[in-house]
């Protein structure tokens, strides 16, 4: 199990940024970056709005916890950046645990309403008022993500650059925490 905890998982509402850190931290640490939505679209040959419209929501949350079991038992160390729903799921998390550390990257509704205003690639924002549907998601969302993590970021205003700086430390911090547990 140790070999696990060097994996990044990163969780966050959509539009927080955890593609563009994924790739930064991917570069910095010399790791590969998984997507869990891009790994499923590739398994189902459709994307995510088509999976939604064709199956519905629930299939697609299968789909993600049966990739989240697969990727607990792979070795290879990676980054993860997984979809905004996932933690939701309460047979997630432990998953999530399973697959590394899991980052939070914490973001306000209104970076996410101005970041996808204009993204029609995201089902849960097709609707009459986004503002107010992120407002109602990141309320339910925002204690299910901090719960779940091992390190939580405010990435507001924040530069990708400065974001993969303090998450280093902070998992070198950690680093140190465990080898003292362990002595």
């Amino acid at each position: 199990m140790k070999h696990k905890r060097r994996n990044i998982v990163l969780i966050g509402f959509m539009g927080s940024g955890k593609t563009t850190l994924g790739l930064k931290l991917s570069y910095l640490l010399r790791m590969p970056v998984e997507d869990t939505d891009k790994l499923i679209e590739r398994q189902e040959g459709r994307s995510i709005t088509q999976i939604f419209a064709d199956d519905g929501e629930s299939y697609f949350r299968e789909l993600e916890t049966e990739l989240l079991r697969k990727c607990g038992e792979q070795k290879y160390e990676r980054i993860l950046s997984v979809g905004g729903g996932t933690p939701v799921n309460p047979v997630n998390r432990p998953l999530l645990h399973q697959c590394g550390t899991v980052v939070y990257l914490r973001v306000s509704p209104e970076v996410v309403y101005e970041r996808l205003k204009n993204d029609t690639t995201r089902p849960l924002l097709q609707c009459e008022d986004p503002l107010t549907r992120i407002r109602e998601l990141l309320e339910i969302r925002d204690k299910i993500y901090a719960e779940c993590a091992d390190i939580i970021l405010d990435v507001d205003n924040r530069h990708s650059d400065e974001l993969a700086e303090e998450l280093q430390l902070q998992l070198r911090k950690q680093k140190d925490i465990q080898r003292k547990k362990e002595r």
